[in-house]
């Protein structure tokens, strides 16, 4: 079972590193897309979730302050969720199914993330 929490841990971590890292790499365009949502300072928010989004996976799949790195990826899910994919104000059918699809994946990580506080520490095979 050990083997098994550590893969989720690299899922998991992974996929919140990758994120994280793609706002570093395509901080322009993400820029524009957080501007054309309404957010404020869009390039300092790209950058700021880009860091809570690496360093919150970081501790995921390193097991290393876990507290802090739920923390972090709990804020992010739950301000990009309710400010970036509000499908119920979308006409469009297309773009209301991604933008719903995307809502209900950030709930479903944010469960899974919050979860993460249920698991004693330190965790097996952490460097923590």
């Amino acid at each position: 079972m050990m083997y098994l929490f550590l893969l989720g841990r690299v899922l998991l971590g992974g996929y919140f590193i990758m994120s994280g890292m793609n706002h570093f790499l395509n901080l322009g365009m993400l820029t524009g897309y957080a501007q054309s949502k309404g957010v404020s300072m869009p390039r300092e928010m790209v950058l700021l979730t880009g860091l809570m989004m690496t360093l919150g996976g970081l501790g995921v799949l390193l097991g290393i302050y876990i507290e802090f790195s739920v923390l972090l990826l709990s804020i992010f899910l739950v301000a990009v969720t309710f400010v970036m994919h509000r499908y119920w104000e979308i006409s469009d059918p297309m773009a209301k199914m991604g933008e719903m699809v995307n809502f209900k994946k950030n709930l479903g990580l944010l469960g899974a993330v919050l979860m993460l506080l249920a698991i004693p520490t330190p965790w097996v095979l952490s460097l923590w």
